[in-house]
């Protein structure tokens, strides 16, 4: 698994177990509803060919799951900390170009 900052280098490297690795070293522990929110941030990335900030994150999962799943806290209640960071370092994707 190559890693450039904690952030995979090739994309088909990812599997959900590394994922769960990489989420317990952060105090993760995944559910289903963190892996429905990492399966929609490899698809965007699919999409667009980059990985969400924030808002472009919260509207792509208020489209996918529901306003109440969007909201900021929410996410900030299963991804602590930088929501789009963490979401884009467990699901496999290069780090979101507007997050600090």
């Amino acid at each position: 698994m190559a890693m450039t900052h904690n952030y995979l280098e090739s994309l088909p490297h990812w599997s959900l177990d590394q994922a769960t690795v990489i989420a317990e070293t952060s105090g993760i522990q995944l559910g289903d509803d963190h892996i429905a929110i990492l399966a929609i941030a490899r698809q965007f990335f699919n999409d667009y060919g980059f990985s969400p900030s924030m808002r472009p994150l919260s509207k792509t999962l208020t489209m996918s799951l529901g306003v109440d799943k969007g909201r900021s806290i929410y996410l900030n209640q299963l991804f602590p900390g930088s929501p789009a960071k963490q979401i884009a370092l467990l699901a496999g994707l290069p780090r979101p170009k507007n997050c600090l």
